[in-house]
């Protein structure tokens, strides 16, 4: 029921899903079951895409080293080790149902940095078309918060953040978030659904829970923050079970945070919020009908370029009186749309030697002020 509405899901499994730390064994069934639903979403027209700890795990697995106590440029020489196991283990498994995996690796900058998130998102797009499930790993070998802290809960969430994703799923070691540590309080209850996260979480003891569960309630927190704040709901689930994702969907066993607001709603305050300017463009008057009816910028209507900015930069768009009446980022330089302005779409790669988009600025970056 959680997930019928959703069209892009990102789904967050750590490492202790992954490898039975006890047994030192790697959990082969539960990785078959976790693929075989997400062919079940797949078959839905779901887009899936998968953040996933590891690499360290299986790198002390295959070297012999114990995880605990580790010093931090050993754990980044293993964690390039057991990058290779993952996706080798991802591969040889997802195969099997026919399902189609790619490696993308992401550090918190990667997702914070505005010309590099735009860069991923348009990566993840484009994956998503040619029927390919990115699984993102965290690049241990040289993000060091990420292993010190060990968690992917906050780069999950930035994932879901810039891929405008309908739902995140926190697979943890917890059914969800307790109103108290249900280790310790026999009256501890399941908190099902957080409909407004500031107000509730007032009435929830986090001190008594942050410790309960492998990464910490903390880190599940902000990225439920972090998810509020983007147009995306958030499920904190247990993932211990065969077929996680089904168990969600027919038990609803779980902790749903919900968002009060628009994904695009988030994401043109994000853009119209965000710091000044860099340029300009001064466009025609068929370019400004086009955009006021909700089309996107395309070269063709361009007449000038003022400034100097990079892809990804914020910039102004005036009509040919250079009123402003709208905002958003530019999917080229300032430098390339010299070159193309006043061009048709299919002349770009001929001039540039290249072509990533065919919008200068894509409607759904882009606010009308």
């Amino acid at each position: 029921m959680y997930l019928k509405n959703s069209k892009i899901i990102v789904v967050k499994i750590g490492s202790s899903l992954l490898v039975d730390n006890e047994r030192k064994k790697i959990r082969k069934k539960w990785l078959s079951t976790f693929a075989r639903d997400i062919k079940r979403l797949r078959s839905k027209n779901k887009k899936v895409i998968i953040v996933s700890s590891g690499a360290i795990a299986l790198g002390c697995k295959k070297m012999n080293y114990q995880k605990k106590g580790l010093k931090l440029d050993k754990s980044q020489a293993i964690a390039s080790v057991g990058q290779i196991e993952l996706m080798n283990l991802f591969s040889q498994t997802f195969s099997k149902f026919k399902l189609n995996i790619s490696q993308i690796l992401l550090t918190l900058d990667d997702t914070e940095e505005r010309r590099r998130s735009i860069n991923a998102k348009r990566t993840f797009e484009n994956l998503f078309e040619l029927d390919y499930i990115p699984i993102v790993n965290e690049n241990d070998t040289i993000a060091t918060s990420e292993i010190k802290y060990g968690d992917n809960d906050r780069l999950a969430s930035r994932v879901a953040q810039i891929t405008n994703a309908d739902t995140l799923i926190l697979l943890s070691d917890v059914d969800g978030l307790f109103t108290k540590n249900p280790k310790i309080f026999k009256d501890a209850k399941l908190i099902k659904k957080i409909d407004n996260l500031e107000k509730e979480m007032k009435n929830i003891n986090l001190k008594g829970i942050t410790e309960f569960g492998k990464g910490g309630m903390n880190t599940k927190i902000e990225a439920a923050k972090i998810c509020n704040l983007s147009g995306c709901n958030m499920i904190i689930a247990n993932g211990l079970y065969l077929n996680p994702i089904n168990q969600i969907e027919k038990k609803n066993n779980c902790t749903l945070f919900v968002s009060k607001i628009s994904k695009l709603h988030a994401r043109k305050k994000w853009i119209i919020s965000s710091i000044s300017p860099k340029g300009e463009l001064v466009i025609d008057d068929g370019a400004k009908k086009a955009l006021l009816n909700g089309k996107s910028l395309l070269a063709a209507g361009i007449k000038k370029v003022t400034g100097k900015f990079n892809k990804g930069d914020h910039i102004k768009i005036l009509d040919i009186k250079r009123n402003e009446f709208a905002r958003g980022l530019s999917s080229f330089s300032s430098e390339e749309i010299v070159k193309i302005l006043g061009c048709h779409s299919n002349e770009i790669k001929k001039i540039l030697g290249y072509i990533s988009k065919s919008e200068v600025v894509h409607k759904d970056d882009m606010v009308k002020i």
